[in-house]
């Protein structure tokens, strides 16, 4: 199932992500894609925001990986840069840690992505309005989507 939410303000965008940071748990994995500029790094940061991060947040696109601190252990990836690579970047220790993990461009390293996760795909509509395209993948995201959408 596919769950559908409809923002029609950078507001609501904001309150959608930092709403689902505060129900996330360790080893929880969301996958993020959409178009340059569809919202992914706002998003990310108003997640982080409810996970309690007080750091500025922004994206991870020529380190590919930043870790912060919240109420649990936060990893942002942006993997936009590894099309085509094949090296291994040790993946299993980010998913399978004490962390929480948001993988932004993910379809990228799809072949290393965790079978239960949760994917998110944003689309931009207008110049605030965006549709988010959510699938849970497991029985644990199954019960996130249900938190989250409640």
């Amino acid at each position: 199932m596919t769950y559908i939410k409809q923002v029609a303000t950078l507001e609501e965008t904001e309150q959608f992500g930092q709403r689902l940071g505060e129900l996330v748990q360790a080893q929880d994995v969301i996958t993020l894609e959409g178009d340059l500029g569809a919202g992914k790094t706002t998003f990310t940061k108003s997640f982080a925001k409810g996970l309690g991060v007080e750091r500025n947040v922004n994206s991870p696109t020529f380190t590919i990986l930043k870790q912060y601190q919240g109420r649990l252990p936060f990893n942002h990836l942006d993997v936009y840069r590894l099309a085509d690579s094949e090296e291994d970047l040790g993946w299993d220790e980010l998913f399978y840690g004490d962390a929480v993990t948001v993988i932004e461009w993910a379809k990228l390293i799809e072949y290393d992505l965790p079978k239960e996760r949760l994917q998110i795909e944003v689309f931009y509509e207008d110049e605030f309005a965006r549709r988010f395209e959510i699938t849970p993948l497991g029985e644990r995201y199954e019960q996130l989507c249900k938190e989250l959408f409640a």
